[in-house]
């Protein structure tokens, strides 16, 4: 009898073959970075011109490159359920789930190559704010608690977003959820314009959205090398900690169910 796989070499079989998947197709890639550079080029140099309430010698294109970073990150991250619906119609995941690897290592790799991934193509995108004149001034030790925020973000969005996909089974449901959780939770948080220049109810919105608090954070430690607070980060562990068991539950319910 084979002895079951250590909880390591699941996480790190399934990281490994979703990095593959991913560099398999560049395209998929491409277009990642072409949405981000279309919104710093058109909200940037659009609103460039008009008088904003920033702090400091802030210009809007500096205000919006972190803004559109985190953006890019909750744009990939809503779509990370998208191949378990390709691995579930191919039976891949059904195959998978029956193993003796634990559902919870099964998603922790999968989580981990998507966060790695959703990271990486956020700094991808402040190094095209920069080159399109993005001023960022970030503090090394601020830069690291920033980015740990960024992270826990992108995973409470990624295993939301394979929960659904475990739930709707359907690449078609999937881009309704994408586009409904995308939209309102973007134009509710300060990612494209300040807080102080929303209308009452709006900024009220702001507080409570998660973006907001990633945003905030992440804009601190680039613009200003201030690091984010407690308050920022401990509700972004919970939320994705409270999203990472939602996934695993449906993981366990389609295991039982295949």
């Amino acid at each position: 009898m084979n002895a079951a796989p250590g909880e390591w070499d699941v996480v790190r079989a399934v990281a490994w073959r979703t990095w593959l998947i991913t560099w398999r197709r560049p395209v998929h890639l491409a277009f990642s970075l072409g949405q981000p550079l279309i919104w710093i080029l058109f909200f940037g140099f659009l609103f460039q011109r008009y008088r904003l309430d920033l702090p400091g010698d802030l210009a809007y294109l500096d205000f919006l490159a972190p803004g559109v970073s985190v953006m890019t990150v909750l744009f990939g991250a809503s779509q990370v359920g998208i191949g378990w619906i390709r691995d579930l119609q191919t039976g891949f995941l059904p195959r998978l789930l029956n193993t003796p690897a634990r559902p919870a290592s099964i998603l922790a790799g999968k989580l981990l190559a998507d966060v790695a991934r959703l990271l990486l193509q956020s700094l991808a995108v402040l190094v095209l704010a920069t080159a399109l004149g993005a001023r960022l001034r970030p503090s090394p030790g601020a830069l690291l608690l920033a980015l740990a925020g960024l992270a826990l973000f992108a995973a409470a969005f990624s295993a939301l977003s394979c929960a659904v996909a475990l739930t709707v089974k359907a690449q078609e449901a999937m881009g309704t959820y994408v586009h409904l959780v995308n939209m309102p939770l973007l134009f509710t948080s300060t990612a494209l314009v300040p807080r102080r220049q929303m209308p009452g109810w709006l900024a009220g919105l702001s507080r409570w959205n998660p973006l907001t608090a990633t945003v905030e954070a992440w804009r601190g430690a680039l613009l200003s090398g201030e690091a984010p607070a407690w308050t920022h980060l401990l509700p972004l562990a919970a939320l994705s900690t409270l999203l990472f068991l939602v996934a695993l539950h449906q993981m366990r319910r389609a295991a039982a169910r295949y």
